[in-house]
């Protein structure tokens, strides 16, 4: 199973950037890629996911704003996140895709303040 490390988290004030990063242990060839996230109270969403052909699909309340993007070299995915809101406040998953059993990181928190 695929070892996930997410880092790059902080506060950041509204209208900010921030790069999340998750370094992936074991062999995530042909591995469809995602970041979710949870905000409390609200259920998990996902808001960006990565084929391994380099096809994205993004969350509408992201579109724009937010990019996956991965270094197969370095086996790591990433997030840009930029004009940041306080809606985007959650602890941030790195997760794979479409496995029989998927595999999740421990999470980073994002905190934007207004």
């Amino acid at each position: 199973q695929v070892q996930l490390v997410e880092s790059g988290g902080g506060l950041v004030q509204a209208g900010g950037s921030l790069r999340l990063s998750c370094a992936a242990s074991g062999n995530i060839f042909g591995i469809t890629m995602g970041w979710s996230r949870q905000a409390p109270g609200k259920q998990r969403e996902l808001v960006a996911r990565l084929t391994w052909g380099g096809s994205t699909t993004y969350a509408e309340s992201v579109k724009g704003r937010f990019t996956i993007s991965r270094d197969n070299n370095k086996n790591t995915l990433y997030l840009q996140m930029n004009s940041l809101k306080p809606e985007d406040t959650a602890v941030y998953y790195c997760n794979t895709l479409f496995l029989p059993v998927d595999s999740w990181g421990q999470g980073t928190q994002v905190t934007v303040s207004s």
